[in-house]
């Protein structure tokens, strides 16, 4: 398996202060919107995300963690028992302008997925997409993002892979190859 860097710490922290203030722009004062991360990862990135906010002086944004594991098309599919992540919305999504924040949009999935969930929680009025990676070639469903951070052109065989500094050594996205190499 090869590795290659496709965004440094630095690249990651400047598309994260653009999201952020990407953000700020369409929603204002955050007072009818709720951003949403999409467990497990979406987590690192609302958690990135909320605190460039912090910095900008909005510190009072509502915020929320939706699992989707049991809404997921193929959890059933799986040899190996998947394991649930916590959901974690302490407010009411009633006429709420929501954004869903995850890492890696690849076939949509992980997002229908999101979609049936979060109505357990409320009717939003609208409902938005943020991702720091769009693998734009890859995706099953017609599901396009709002918020993108970064698109990336990857084949089949190779894998996104964010890695943050809570659980890696920095924070850092690597395309991966999987595929096997002959020797």
């Amino acid at each position: 398996m090869t590795k290659k860097e496709l965004l440094s710490e630095q690249a990651l922290h400047i598309i994260l202060n653009r999201l952020a203030c990407e953000l700020v722009e369409n929603h204002r004062d955050f007072s009818d919107t709720v951003l949403i991360g999409l467990q497990p990862r979406g987590g690192f990135v609302l958690n990135r995300l909320r605190a460039l906010l912090g910095e900008q002086g909005f510190e009072r944004v509502d915020t929320g963690l939706l699992d989707i594991t049991f809404y997921r098309d193929d959890f059933r599919r799986r040899e190996n028992p998947l394991s649930a992540n916590q959901t974690r919305i302490d407010v009411l999504l009633e006429n709420k302008r929501v954004v869903f924040i995850d890492d890696v949009l690849y076939t949509g999935r992980s997002v229908r997925a999101a979609l049936d969930a979060i109505h357990s929680f409320g009717r939003p009025k609208e409902i938005e997409l943020l991702v720091l990676i769009d693998r734009r070639f890859s995706r099953e469903l017609p599901i396009q993002p709002d918020y993108t951070g970064q698109r990336v052109d990857a084949i089949s065989s190779e894998r996104v892979s964010v890695e943050w500094q809570d659980e890696a050594e920095k924070d850092s996205v690597y395309l991966l190859n999987t595929t096997h190499e002959r020797a």
